[in-house]
């Protein structure tokens, strides 16, 4: 199977927006899960389900750019004129009161987002994503906070903040940065399988949410004494 490669777009972006879901993404890939298994008893059958992945920052130019947040710089690993075909793009969510979409990226968006491709939103990257006309028409999420200046200012978008993210096609945009982790767990599991996503998550310490916000999407286990322990994947801590 050909590596899944996943690129996002280098601007002024929230750190966490991009990497919280990148980071996930890359647990739950076969490399991380072969490394975890040194630590616990993941099953070969999960192993061989995971994505080989390959990432791409694309940058206007190899320049660095600074980040929204944190004091975070990325250094692009490619441009938006030499990337390689991708099959996933993420949106990080930038500051929409001084934001500017370069025309290279509008159109690097729409060209994917016409081609099928899966786009992930997280926060204000449904702003983005708005700027270059790929939400007209459809429904999408935005950070609540932002939520009723940017429907505003796109009323031809769908808008609601009824669940934490929403998926129309091949566009998945959602809410705050940890409900995009969440939204990406969930891309996750549908794709690879709850095992992966398991695994993956647990290599974080990470619980992710359902579409309510609620903690129902990693199954629970009890020992005999009722202390919750973790998931299947860790079958013989039972004993603890």
């Amino acid at each position: 199977m050909a590596p899944l490669t996943f690129g996002s777009l280098v601007y002024n972006y929230q750190a966490i927006d991009v990497i919280g879901p990148t980071d996930l993404i890359n647990s739950s890939s076969k490399g991380l899960l072969k490394a975890l298994k040194v630590y616990a008893p993941i099953d070969e059958k999960t192993i061989s389900r995971a994505p080989d992945v390959v990432f791409h920052h694309i940058g206007l130019t190899k320049e660095p750019v600074a980040l929204l947040s944190s004091y975070v710089t990325i250094v692009p690993t490619t441009t938006v004129d030499e990337c390689p075909e991708l099959d996933v793009l993420i949106l990080g969510g930038p500051n929409p009161v001084d934001f500017e979409l370069h025309p290279k990226y509008a159109e690097f968006i729409r060209r994917h987002v016409a081609a099928g491709k899966p786009l992930l939103t997280t926060c204000t990257g449904a702003f983005v994503a708005a700027l270059a006309g790929v939400l007209d028409g459809k429904n999408a999420t935005v950070n609540h906070i932002e939520f009723e200046w940017l429907k505003k200012r796109f009323p031809q978008v769908k808008w609601t903040m009824e669940k934490q993210w929403v998926v129309d096609g091949n566009l998945w945009t959602g809410s705050g940065a940890v409900a995009g982790m969440d939204m990406v767990a969930h891309w996750i599991k549908e794709n690879f399988g709850q095992d992966v996503l398991t695994a993956g998550a647990l290599g974080l310490d990470f619980e992710p949410r359902d579409i309510d916000g609620l903690l129902t999407v990693l199954p629970k286990r009890y020992n005999a004494a009722g202390k919750q322990i973790s998931t299947h994947v860790y079958k013989h801590y039972d004993e603890y």
